[in-house]
């Protein structure tokens, strides 16, 4: 049983998932610094300084409006649109910049299956023995 195992966990397809799922995980971590820390406080400062995530509806009596929406979770019920925006917003950017991450990889893909093959030189034998040939194929037969 532990040689299948061993036999299972070095096939190539096993390590090449766990591999793109740890590339994955890092990419996931730079393309979620890049929402947090680059594109939500550019929309910020574009809509003025908007932080969506705060917004809220109360559903209970005992939450006071104009706090913080994770202040207002800890008082009552309440409805948070304002960080459904938010995540919502940042996953069309996720997924933006995922495209165009596969974009790019797939024109270098194709750029590489357009190129050219180089041609192998055709040795000097073997061009005189052609030459030979149709020398001999076009001699009128008698």
């Amino acid at each position: 049983m532990l040689e299948e195992f061993k036999k299972f966990a070095l096939r190539g397809n096993v390590v090449d998932l766990a591999v793109g799922v740890i590339i994955g995980a890092a990419f996931g971590a730079i393309v979620t610094s890049a929402v947090q820390d680059v594109f939500m406080p550019m929309i910020g400062a574009v809509t003025g300084g908007l932080d969506f995530s705060n917004y809220y509806i109360p559903l209970s009596s005992k939450v006071q409006t104009g706090m913080a929406y994770a202040e207002a979770k800890k008082q009552g019920a309440v409805i948070g649109y304002g960080q459904f925006i938010t995540v919502a917003l940042n996953f069309m950017i996720v997924a933006f910049v995922l495209f165009m991450v596969i974009r790019a990889m797939n024109k270098l893909q194709h750029a590489e299956d357009k190129k050219p093959e180089a041609v192998a030189e055709v040795p000097a034998e073997v061009k005189i023995l052609g030459e030979i040939r149709d020398i001999l194929a076009a001699r009128p037969k008698a």
